[in-house]
């Protein structure tokens, strides 16, 4: 098989149809409205694109939009702003005098910007850990919050053990949006806030008289948005039900990889400018999701990426290396050598709707430094 049309390189993929068939239970209510009370809050756009659907052979193409989502350049404010409510409403509740808090989390960039604003609006306190390879400006943006920042030499996943560190010894909350045994009631809680995107996509679509996606793409680092499209997309009866693919960077593909062997693994995870994908290890609650609700999973380079961020901003879309990498892996999976069986796999014909969850602006990520090799230990 090939990439795509400009690349010889066997399409890293993997498939499990019978995903449409698997369901759970749905999210809960009350997060829209939430969000809905928020000063900041409206819907981000849900933009047509016919040239990408006569591109891709498919019947209409809609790409949601998140370079501004409750005034930061990211679809991560919504899981941020609903686990820091939580977290402070049970704090309220356990101790009406409680003062402020610090909340800790690590972050490739837009989760930790997420959190320190959460916490300098609601006159909390945040410390941040980035790992290496965040662009200098990114970090710059969340001290711009007013949070701490911390820097370790080593990958996302040292981030996210030093970050619980940080918490233990400061005795302070942990916000993170990767889950482990033993963490994994707030984590749960930021994936519930994402489920607001996708009431808004099912909205938009009925609005421009579009059906049921037959197709949902999503970028994926450690698998909690791809939680909540899965939860949100299983947990309705429409059929035909919708295949969900995810994308992810070749140098961190942590979920194609768990996929193909059957059990969550940690990657080596390397050098790539989709800085908020490179993640070596798959949330602990999020995996049994993926590995039941996922139709497919395919990886993309960072020339891929590229491309497809050059081509929404031509069409009006900002984006972001891994906010392009939505439109990069449905490129990748509908096009090229072997692409019909893709397209068998996923159910997809010529009237099909497809939506690209573009989960970041062009401002939200600078050029990623370069970042060497590291084995993800967990």
């Amino acid at each position: 098989m090939r990439h795509n049309a400009s690349s010889p390189r066997a399409l890293p993929w993997s498939a499990r149809p019978a995903a449409r068939s698997w369901t759970c239970p749905p999210a809960p209510v009350g997060v829209r409205d939430f969000h809905a009370s928020l000063p900041a809050y409206a819907p981000t756009p849900l933009t047509e694109l016919p040239s990408l659907a006569a591109e891709l052979g498919v019947g209409r193409v809609f790409v949601k939009d998140e370079s501004c989502r409750l005034g930061l350049p990211a679809f991560k404010a919504l899981g941020a702003s609903w686990a820091v409510h939580r977290v402070l409403a049970q704090r309220a509740a356990e101790d009406p005098g409680a003062g402020p808090v610090t909340l800790v989390s690590a972050t490739d960039g837009n989760h930790g910007r997420a959190v320190a604003r959460m916490a300098r609006l609601l006159e909390q306190r945040a410390h941040i850990v980035v790992p290496r390879g965040v662009h200098p400006d990114a970090v710059a943006a969340i001290a711009a919050e007013g949070a701490e920042t911390t820097q370790v030499q080593g990958p996302y996943d040292e981030a996210v053990r030093r970050a619980a560190e940080v918490a233990v010894a400061a005795d302070a909350v942990l916000v993170q949006d990767t889950a482990w045994p033993g963490y994994e009631r707030i984590p749960g809680w930021i994936v519930e806030g994402y489920s607001t995107l996708c009431l808004e996509i099912d909205e938009q679509l009925a609005a421009a008289g579009a059906p049921t996606p037959g197709l949902v793409a999503v970028p994926v680092g450690v698998g909690s948005l791809a939680q909540a499209v899965v939860t949100h997309y299983r947990s309705r009866p429409a059929r035909p039900a919708a295949a969900l693919l995810s994308v992810e960077p070749e140098a961190a593909a942590c979920v194609l990889e768990s996929l193909t062997r059957g059990a969550p693994v940690g990657v080596t995870t390397g050098e790539t400018t989709m800085a908020g994908l490179n993640c070596g290890t798959p949330s602990s609650i999020a995996w049994p999701f993926l590995e039941a609700g996922l139709d497919a999973a395919v990886a993309v380079t960072d020339a891929d990426s590229a491309r497809a961020a050059a081509d929404l901003a031509e069409l009006g879309v900002s984006s972001g290396p891994c906010g392009a990498a939505a439109l990069a892996g449905v490129r990748a999976a509908l096009t090229g050598e072997g692409a019909e069986g893709r397209r068998t796999a996923l159910g997809l014909g010529p009237a099909s709707v497809a939506v690209l969850l573009c989960t970041e602006g062009a401002s939200a990520n600078p050029h990623t430094a370069a970042v060497p090799s590291a084995r993800s230990p967990r």
